[in-house]
């Protein structure tokens, strides 16, 4: 029988080739433990694998190194849910810190969402996120649009898939980091648009508490209403509240601004100084910052009855590589 102590060091070998999306060799696996806390040896490391092969979690590429098979991926998003509460805060720190975007030059690592669906579907999925993407309810309208056999350097895409991506909200964040402002993010949730305006959340989950991003799960569960906010200026929209250093508000705003005019714009509400925004309070000398989710349009494809599968802040992708969407 695995012990406890084996178990969370194989959900943290799962997590580490689940992050990098790609095959990995012993030693960047070890260093990737290494980031999460755990000090493995190579030889320990390559132990580990061996048993993952032999249990059908990983499968053994040769020199490419060891890739997660579909049972892996299965074991990976049930095993030790107490070790992965936090993961969706940890992983979009890591993202916002690594992203290279320059607003200056238009070059540079974004951050982006994810979603497969049916390449029969494609052109009717598009229809529907140029109807989001135009109401200014995602993030911009650059992204991806790739079938079986093309699109982005290192994207693997089955025969007969899709893939569309979305600039991720959290590239604002690697924005304001870039130019020295902290930001910290709070919660995600539905965003009731009334009219044409943003009038108040009606469900939130705190990132540090959810093993799953919450809008996925929001979308998941059927509760969004993009398209019909898109259309007639009233549903229920992904959102995230931010809360920015006060004495940043016009430097914020300028990124927002810079945003805005190379096509990464959309929803973004930013509030008075030690003022709640939309009814949510806020810490002493900070102000809140609410930002329209990149899923956005992609929860408007399975509204529409598109099947989808989502994965929000799904890896960085150059920006020279996204296309319009509209």
């Amino acid at each position: 029988m695995v012990n406890s102590d084996s178990q969370r060091k194989i959900a943290a070998i799962l997590r580490v080739l689940e992050e990098a999306g790609r095959p990995l060799g012993s030693t960047k696996i070890a260093r990737g433990l290494r980031v999460a806390g755990i000090d493995l040896e190579q030889r320990m490391v390559r132990n580990y694998l061996d048993a993952m092969d032999a249990a059908g979690l990983t499968v053994n590429l040769g020199r490419r190194g060891r890739e997660l098979t579909e049972q892996g991926r299965r074991e990976f998003a049930t095993a030790f849910v107490i070790d992965k509460i936090g993961f969706v805060d940890a992983r979009a720190d890591e993202l916002a810190y690594n992203m290279t975007l320059d607003l200056t030059r238009y070059r540079g690592t974004v951050i982006v969402n994810l979603s497969t669906i049916p390449a029969a579907y494609l052109d009717d999925a598009r229809r529907q996120i140029t109807t989001v993407i135009r109401a200014r309810l995602g993030m911009g309208h650059y992204g991806i649009l790739a079938t079986s056999g093309g699109g982005v350097p290192g994207l693997a895409i089955a025969a007969g898939d899709a893939v569309i991506g979305t600039v991720c909200s959290l590239t604002l964040n690697g924005l304001l980091r870039a130019e020295g402002i902290p930001t910290l993010s709070r919660f995600a949730g539905l965003l009731e648009i009334r009219d044409g305006q943003p009038r108040r959340f009606t469900h939130a989950i705190q990132y540090a508490g959810t093993t799953l991003d919450p809008i996925e799960i929001f979308i998941k569960a059927g509760m969004t209403r993009v398209l019909d906010a898109a259309r007639t200026g009233t549903g229920l929209v992904g959102a995230s509240f931010r809360e920015v250093p006060a004495v940043a508000l016009p430097h914020v705003q300028k990124v927002i601004q810079q945003m805005d005019e190379a096509g990464l714009g959309g929803l973004a509400l930013l509030g008075e100084p030690s003022r709640p925004l939309l009814e949510i309070p806020v810490s002493h000398g900070r102000a809140g910052l609410i930002v329209a989710a990149g899923l956005n349009p992609l929860a408007a494809v399975q509204e529409a009855g598109i099947p989808t599968e989502n994965r929000a802040m799904a890896r960085l992708c150059e920006f020279g590589d996204l296309v319009p969407l509209v």
